[in-house]
């Protein structure tokens, strides 16, 4: 038995073989290829001769999943649900709080809609006003309904015209966050009534490969790595993803399988977006706020580097001055979009911090050395990541793991792990 997991992005089209026993036998990848991905889809199959394995796919092609939050108070309900959002994988476009605009929600063209409000037998009033509203301006995109469970058959009864998604509510009681649900419920309504719509295929083949959208995998993929670590009690996972654009941050703790589900006022699996943080469109941004944190030398010539990233989002590095650069721009926005993950959970990682920190990116798997990228992150980071191992995430290991983990597949998942780096 081998899985051939696949990423299916807007630009590359990535995939992995994996035996059965974790061994990862392959990887390969080629061009995305709209209006038919299906081409690029068997291009990566016959490079890797993986006609008869299981396939598992992910995408965040044609732009990914764009969710927008309605909720009840800012720092409350929207705020649970904003951050629900993030562990699904979604790209936030709208959230907000208190009677819906539904002219700004609109103007965001989310793909679907979390609606959230009140705690469990708690209020229903702003819950029910936003339910009415969506229905008398006929919000056409797919409604997961995750807020007070004593108004949701109010709510469903208000929205019966539309498609909705019932599931828990997000946030059942003052400081209790639940994500699971709305996680899964997310993912489902983005399988049935998104993927399709994105016009990437015009057959049903590619809809039925696809199981989730990749942040979504990702974010599997670190949990089952921070399951791995715990049975050696070391410290919570810490990932950081540089792209051109953006970069995510993921992180979880370290938990045994059978801990809790529901955790605290936070998840124990996060991840957040930086979209103003990254290697090409973002870079001059980066260097801004690297001098303003003091990261960088106001004099240091690295901000002209970044204009030009900025003007060419292609530019490939030829020179070696030219991939140091690039390394440097990538290790002040790893440290950045950290910072900002760890603002959002308190400056906390657990009790015993960070016990690997995962380098990914084309400029991280690409790289010679990341010796100084290492030592700028505990430099920068402090106490949270002093004892961390630091690695690359060469193979793409991550996201084929939550692929192999969403299916069922955790010991295949765990074994491919066990070689991270």
């Amino acid at each position: 038995m081998t899985y051939l997991c696949l990423d299916v992005g807007s630009t590359w089209t990535k995939g992995a073989l994996v035996a059965a026993d974790g061994a990862l036998l392959g990887t390969a990848q080629h061009e995305t290829t709209p209006p038919e991905v299906l081409r690029g889809i068997d291009s990566v199959t016959g490079t890797l001769a993986a006609a008869d394995a299981t396939v598992l796919a992910c995408s965040s092609a044609g732009g990914g999943l764009r969710l927008a939050v309605v909720g009840h108070e800012r720092l409350v309900s929207a705020e649970a649900g904003h951050r629900v959002a993030l562990s699904a994988g979604a790209k936030v476009v709208h959230v907000s709080a208190g009677p819906v605009d539904v002219r700004a929600l609109r103007a965001a063209r989310p793909d679907v809609l979390l609606l959230v409000g009140g705690t469990d037998g708690g209020d229903e009033k702003v819950l029910l006003h936003n339910a009415t509203a969506l229905a008398r301006a006929r919000v056409a995109v797919p409604i997961v309904l995750a807020g007070n469970s004593s108004a949701r058959p109010e709510a469903l009864s208000l929205l019966r015209d539309r498609t909705v998604v019932p599931t828990d509510n997000v946030l059942p009681d003052v400081g209790e966050l639940a994500p699971g649900p709305a996680r899964a419920a997310i993912r489902d309504v983005f399988l049935a009534h998104v993927i399709g719509g994105k016009g990437l295929s015009r057959g049903p083949r590619f809809r039925r490969l696809v199981r989730t959208v990749t942040p979504d995998a990702v974010l599997s993929g670190v949990s089952r790595l921070a399951a791995v670590l715990a049975a050696a009690e070391e410290g919570a996972v810490l990932v950081v993803d540089v792209g051109g654009a953006t970069t995510d941050v993921y992180s979880a703790v370290s938990v045994v399988d059978d801990a809790p589900a529901r955790a605290v006022a936070l998840p124990q699996d996060r991840r957040t977006v930086e979209g103003d943080i990254g290697m090409r469109v973002s870079a001059p941004g980066v260097v801004a706020e690297a001098v303003a944190e003091r990261l960088l030398d106001p004099s240091a010539d690295l901000a002209e580097k970044a204009r030009r990233r900025n003007e060419n989002v292609d530019f490939v590095p030829a020179t070696p001055a030219e991939r140091e650069a690039d390394l440097r721009i990538a290790q002040l926005a790893a440290t950045l979009a950290i910072r900002r993950h760890l603002r959002m959970v308190g400056g906390q990682l657990g009790p015993k911090g960070a016990g690997i920190v995962v380098l990914s990116g084309g400029v991280f798997r690409h790289a010679e050395d990341v010796t100084e990228t290492e030592k700028a992150l505990r430099t920068n980071l402090g106490a949270i990541v002093r004892d961390a191992r630091v690695v690359v995430d060469r193979e793409g290991r991550l996201g084929p793991a939550g692929l192999l983990t969403q299916a069922g597949h955790t010991s295949t998942a765990t074994a491919l792990l066990r070689t991270l780096g």
